[in-house]
């Protein structure tokens, strides 16, 4: 992922760094662990999507650097098998950590560990354009066409094999309906127009067939 690793280094020069050669390994550790071997959403290309959504629309946040920094760092530690919010706990304690240590001013830092852990329940303050920025990047998957965001769904259940059927279904069913809960899944008015209908419509639709009977294997 040569063009990620460029990203990477683009964003933390630009916010202030140390020396350069620490830059590069920071971005080379970051990057293995969205490649470890349990990842099959949460991978790269999850990263790469994040990222291009947060660059499309950088005009609408007010430290859109941060955003992207905790974007790196939203799901930089992925454990399917942590509960609760320790995941993006611990992803928030790794930017602390990591960005600290390149020199990033600490204000910087505090914003990119603030937005990480926006990310455990995507609730986010009228107000807070960078927070909504983040959280409507890192969602955007739900409004996919029909068949992507099957492919999303199965990857997600492939990151939870270790969980039986039952489990995962009422597990599953769970976290969708608390997101259709939230009062919009989008909060930036641009996103919000083109993707809140056909993201309900997905989230709706998978909850229905977590719902129905299991198919008879036999």
């Amino acid at each position: 992922m040569v063009d990620l690793l460029s990203r990477w280094r683009a964003v933390v020069r630009a916010v202030g760094t140390s020396p350069e050669p620490a830059t590069i390994r920071a971005g080379e550790r970051l990057l293995a662990r969205w490649r470890e071997p349990h990842r099959h959403y949460h991978t790269p290309t999850h990263l790469a999507a994040v990222l291009d959504v947060v660059d499309q629309h950088a005009d609408l946040a007010d430290q859109v650097d941060a955003v992207r920094l905790a974007a790196w760092f939203h799901d930089a530690v992925y454990d399917p098998r942590a509960t609760g919010d320790a995941n993006e706990r611990d992803s928030a304690a790794l930017a602390g950590s990591v960005l600290g240590g390149l020199g990033v001013p600490a204000p910087t830092v505090a914003e990119t560990r603030r937005l990480v852990l926006l990310t455990a329940g995507h609730t986010v303050a009228a107000d807070d354009q960078d927070g909504a920025l983040l959280c409507d990047a890192d969602l955007a998957v739900l409004a996919a066409p029909p068949e992507a965001y099957a492919r999303y769904a199965a990857a997600i259940r492939r990151e939870y094999a270790h969980v039986p059927e039952p489990a995962f279904r009422a597990g599953r069913a769970a976290v969708l309906t608390g997101l259709l809960a939230l009062p919009a899944l989008f909060r930036l008015p641009p996103l919000a127009g083109s993707w809140e209908a056909a993201a309900r419509s997905n989230v709706r639709r998978e909850l229905a067939a977590l719902s129905a009977e299991p198919a008879d294997p036999n």
